[in-house]
């Protein structure tokens, strides 16, 4: 796989070191990011080449990644005359690792297919630190053959890259996935206030419970932070509402009422009101003290 072209859209907090780990392992790397500063700090660090446009970027290449803020983020770099599917060759591969909708997971793979492209919906799960550890999760959608060929260039950031199905099932997993964050969040929230109105050590406590049934990695990682009330790093709450949004759209669209999801949601709103917005999702448990 070493030499193939390949092109990032998108380097935030996520796609920065995603980008850095393809060019690591032997890509051919074209960088791209809205602010060109970014992008000429990721050349700078890493080496490999930016462009001045996603069209540029894609031009030749075999693999496109984006990783962007949302459904309009995402069409304001696929789509147009400077978007990359205005110089993907037939037979390529654009891989959108973006937090989305399922609906624009349909369309772009639509639009793809209209220019003999293939489309994997990719949304990833592990943060920050898997992004720079090269640890991500990646749940996929698209067809077998094109997840196939991706998941070795995937590999270069992933630990687990996993195909659930066609175009938008990626996405559906990741709202499950982020669900499922929003629950254990609020279970740990109401268990730190108890255990330390009870006077209990939570560095302690958490040693105790990791590895048992209680266990899990937002326990491992934010139990102590939370205690500490520390909250100035990781996936900030703003963009949390946003895929919990999209989660609720489409429980919304099967008939179902996701009472704890929206319970989350509202807390998260309430958070946001006190400017909070841009602290990590661990946050929670201030909007659960009275």
């Amino acid at each position: 796989m070493e030499n193939k072209k390949v092109a990032f859209v998108g380097l935030g907090v996520m796609g920065f070191p995603m980008a850095g780990h393809l060019l690591r392992a032997g890509f051919d790397t074209t960088v791209y990011n809205r602010t060109a500063t970014r992008a000429q700090a990721w050349t700078e660090q890493h080496g490999g080449a930016h462009a001045l446009t996603p069209r540029e970027a894609a031009k030749d290449c075999e693999f496109v990644f984006v990783c962007v803020g949302n459904d309009n983020d995402v069409r304001s770099v696929i789509y147009g005359d400077d978007g990359v599917l205005a110089s993907m060759k037939p037979g390529s591969i654009l891989v959108d690792h973006t937090t989305t909708s399922a609906e624009l997971a349909e369309e772009l793979a639509k639009a793809c297919a209209e220019k003999g492209v293939s489309f994997i919906d990719a949304p990833v799960s592990g943060g920050q630190a898997g992004a720079e550890n090269g640890v991500l999760t990646v749940m996929c959608g698209g067809s077998e053959a094109a997840f196939e060929k991706a998941k070795p260039v995937i590999d270069a950031f992933a630990k687990s890259s996993v195909l659930l199905g066609e175009n938008g099932q990626g996405q559906r997993c990741k709202m499950v996935n982020q669900i499922c964050i929003g629950g254990i969040l609020q279970g740990l929230s109401e268990a730190i206030i108890l255990a330390q109105a009870s006077g209990l050590n939570i560095e302690q406590v958490t040693n105790v419970l990791k590895h048992g049934a209680a266990g899990s990695w937002q326990m491992e990682n934010r139990a102590v932070t939370m205690a500490e009330d520390k909250f100035d790093f990781g996936f900030a709450i703003d963009w949390m509402r946003k895929d919990l949004g999209i989660c609720l759209d489409e429980a919304a669209r099967h008939g179902l009422d996701l009472a704890l999801t929206k319970n989350v949601d509202s807390k998260y709103a309430e958070l946001q009101q006190r400017g909070l917005g841009r602290m990590d999702t661990s946050v929670l448990i201030k909007a659960n003290k009275k």
